[in-house]
């Protein structure tokens, strides 16, 4: 009873450790401004590279270049956003961002290697075709998915699926995924080796060295790693490490040769 009241107590969640033993943030709680912040902006690290990688694999195939890549990049990240908002705010307000899905990059390079723009000669009109149909099939699909979803059939068809269902398609489109991942990390391995290791080291050895209540390092890996190895990578630029080597490696060594900044209109 609340004191002076004569009203129960409004229900109060059960603390997150007793709810999910090792989980420290669940649905019903939240963390403060500053770490919501700072693992916000982690997690646009995190689809930032995903945009990146979708956006590199599907426009060089629709005849677009650098300038094509930044807009792609950013209608991608700025759809993300709102997408992110309306699901925070109308929808199951779990705590990711809606980034890029791979499921449909298939698709899309299928309908990007159509002989139906071989008849443009130039690239930029081949882009804007290409697009056009890329964007006309999403939506068409869109509105597939949403009918499912709002009719309940969704609801229907996941009774006759099991959890072993859902493991031939994660390992098909990991392994499908590996061609495009791994090459782009080999090409410059002194940068993408570290990396690679760097995140491993930090979110699963370091934690252990190092006890800590708050679990920083479990939480914020992916930033500590994306700091270190960028300055790492800008050391060796400064220092003129790649000033030698292929054009092939500069691109992917190198931390000004990217082209996206420039191409972007702002």
């Amino acid at each position: 009873m609340a004191a002076g009241g004569g009203k129960s107590d409004d229900f109060q969640p059960f603390p997150v450790k007793d709810q999910l033993p090792g989980v420290d943030f669940c649905l019903s709680s939240t963390p403060s401004w500053p770490e919501a912040v700072l693992l916000g902006f982690q997690h646009y690290l995190v689809m930032l590279g995903t945009t990146v990688i979708i956006s590199s694999i599907i426009v060089p195939l629709m005849g677009g270049g650098n300038v094509e890549k930044a807009d792609v990049i950013n209608t991608v990240l700025f759809v993300a956003g709102i997408n992110t908002l309306l699901q925070t705010l109308f929808g199951s307000r779990l705590p990711v961002v809606i980034g890029g899905s791979y499921a449909f990059i298939i698709p899309t390079i299928s309908i990007a290697l159509s002989r139906r723009y071989s008849i443009f000669v130039d690239p930029h009109r081949r882009f804007k075709a290409s697009m056009r149909d890329v964007q006309g099939s999403l939506i068409v699909a869109s509105f597939f998915t949403m009918v499912i979803g709002f009719f309940g059939f969704w609801r229907i068809i996941s009774r006759f699926f099991s959890p072993l269902a859902a493991i031939p398609l994660v390992i098909l489109t990991g392994l499908g995924l590996y061609a495009q991942g791994f090459p782009q990390l080999a090409r410059c391995i002194e940068i993408g080796l570290p990396a690679l290791v760097a995140v491993v080291f930090l979110s699963q050895y370091v934690p252990h060295f190092l006890k800590s209540r708050r679990g920083i390092f479990e939480r914020f890996a992916i930033l500590f790693s994306v700091a270190i190895i960028w300055a790492f990578a800008e050391i060796l630029t400064a220092a003129g490490a790649y000033d030698n080597r292929a054009p092939q490696t500069q691109f992917s060594c190198r931390t000004d040769r990217s082209g996206l900044i420039s191409a972007a209109p702002w």
